[in-house]
């Protein structure tokens, strides 16, 4: 399994949708054509690094066989380690979990 942070409106909308392949697009898909993704060791720190204190988040738990767009492990910034990025909108089928993420009382994010 791979993890995306979403914002809870953002996810909100693709759960109201009725449409038989509804899509889900992060910001990041816009701007920078992919969805920024994380394996579970990765998910704090990324998390603390990208959105600390914030109590609007929810963590998609995504299956990547259910993934029809291509999923690229690599690190655009120059470093080592490698991350999952979803080249394409992430199919609410593929989604296996949903709920929310929210900061410990000092505003970080733990599992």
């Amino acid at each position: 399994m791979i993890f995306h942070i979403a914002e809870e409106k953002d996810w909100q909308r693709v759960m109201q949708d009725e449409g038989q392949e509804v899509r889900y697009e992060a910001p990041s898909f816009k701007s920078e054509g992919f969805i920024h993704c994380s394996e579970k060791h990765q998910l704090a720190r990324v998390a603390n690094a990208r959105f600390q204190g914030r109590e609007d988040l929810v963590l998609l738990t995504i299956d990547p066989e259910a993934v029809c767009a291509e999923i690229r492990y690599e690190n655009l910034e120059g470093g080592t380690e490698l991350f999952p990025h979803i080249y394409g909108p992430l199919e609410r089928q593929a989604v296996s979990d949903a709920r929310p993420f929210r900061p410990g009382s000092n505003g970080l994010f733990s599992l």
